[in-house]
């Protein structure tokens, strides 16, 4: 069994930015030479989430439009209340889409769909370093 991991990192806005990282996850996924087996894509931090879509500019934005409806920056969070810091929304949205997948990789590449990317989704409401590990493991 090999594993490799590889930490990437990402700067992001005061927003809800939406990063493609479909390229450095296939990049670990060769560097890694396992030909069989699947590939975790993890984001640590309660305010951020790794999830899949078409990385077109009309169903990115048809996402960051449902992800506000979902949880809206301007309602009122008890997390806001305790804390101050006015980011509940973006612990709500990263709880609802989740921290990370996992990729099926066959014969040394992701199985993703013609039109599926892989990105991190950062919701914070200030700019942040995000820290992105993808973890490969296989024969």
């Amino acid at each position: 069994m090999t594993f490799l991991t590889v930490e990437l990192e990402r700067q992001t806005t005061a927003g809800t930015d939406i990063v493609d990282i479909t390229d450095e996850v296939a990049q670990a996924v060769r560097r890694s030479s396992v030909a069989q087996g699947r590939v975790l894509v993890f984001v640590p931090g309660s305010t951020a989430s790794i999830t899949t879509i078409e990385y077109e500019s009309g169903v990115v934005d048809d996402l960051r439009r449902a992800i506000d409806r979902m949880a809206p920056c301007d309602m009122e969070y008890e997390h806001n209340a305790r804390w101050g810091d006015g980011n509940g929304y973006a612990h709500v949205r990263a709880a609802l889409m989740g921290p990370g997948i996992d990729i099926p990789v066959q014969e040394g590449r992701l199985v993703l769909g013609t039109w599926q990317q892989v990105v991190l989704c950062d919701f914070d409401n200030r700019p942040r370093r995000r820290r992105i590990l993808v973890q490969v493991m296989g024969e």
